[in-house]
């Protein structure tokens, strides 16, 4: 039988909503989500606790020595709906979002032999098509033979916004200013590192979604993947 699933490979700057689109899609399609920047935080937590890295001040011999310890998986959750993530068998979900993650997540996803073990475990849950996955470089290196390819952004003042937003609604104290610094930061640091910088495949599609509402991107999207769907299934 004739697999007319596709890859949906999503890249983009730091909160511009890649996750949100992704999710959405999955639950649509009935695909498995991957969230390949969750996978780099739950290492980084996994760093964290461990005194691998503070303040952007990494051991990377010992993080990389310690990858052999760390696994990371993604369970459905029947109360939220999605996948979370587990870290070791357990679910750090809520943690890899929080502010200390975000400040330190960059310089981990910069090691060379942190983004090979990803890159792997990604290819591996991905082989059998039918998935949607977000990060930074899925489109150029994860999957760059995917079916459909999109790069999202929005400018770096109201993706700082809407991280304020999501993080003071969960009543944690943070600064607009801080995290706008965090943002921009994260820009420079994504574009500029040596393995797997963020940059957009060459057959991606643009989405700048600084002024449109979910509904509104949402509906673009969809338009693009039922388009490469038809594509698909009239393949031989």
């Amino acid at each position: 039988m004739t697999n007319h699933k596709i890859v949906v490979a999503i890249d983009g700057h730091s909160s511009c909503g890649k996750s949100t689109i992704a999710k959405a899609l999955a639950a649509k399609y009935g695909y498995v989500f991957i969230d390949s920047g969750a996978m780099y935080r739950a290492v980084t937590l996994y760093a964290l606790r461990h005194n691998l890295v503070a303040n952007g001040e990494l051991k990377k011999d010992e993080l990389i020595g310690s990858l052999s310890k760390i696994k990371i998986e993604f369970r459905y959750n029947p109360v939220s709906k999605k996948s979370d993530t587990y870290l070791n068998g357990e679910n750090v979900e809520d943690e890899i979002r929080q502010l200390p993650v975000s400040q330190n997540v960059s310089p981990v996803a910069t090691i060379a032999e942190v983004r090979t073990a990803m890159v792997r475990l990604q290819q591996e849950m991905g082989k059998n098509k039918g998935i949607v996955m977000d990060g930074r470089d899925i489109g150029t290196v994860v999957f760059p033979d995917a079916e459909l390819k999109l790069f999202v952004t929005a400018t770096a003042e109201i993706r700082a916004q809407r991280r304020f937003d999501e993080l003071t609604a969960k009543g944690e104290d943070v600064s607009f200013a801080e995290i706008l610094e965090n943002v921009k930061e994260r820009d420079f640091i994504d574009s500029t590192r040596e393995a797997s910088p963020l940059r957009k495949a060459d057959d991606a599609l643009v989405l700048d979604n600084s002024y449109l509402t979910r509904e509104e991107q949402m509906t673009w999207v969809i338009e693009k993947v039922e388009e490469k769907l038809r594509f698909k299934s009239t393949e031989i």
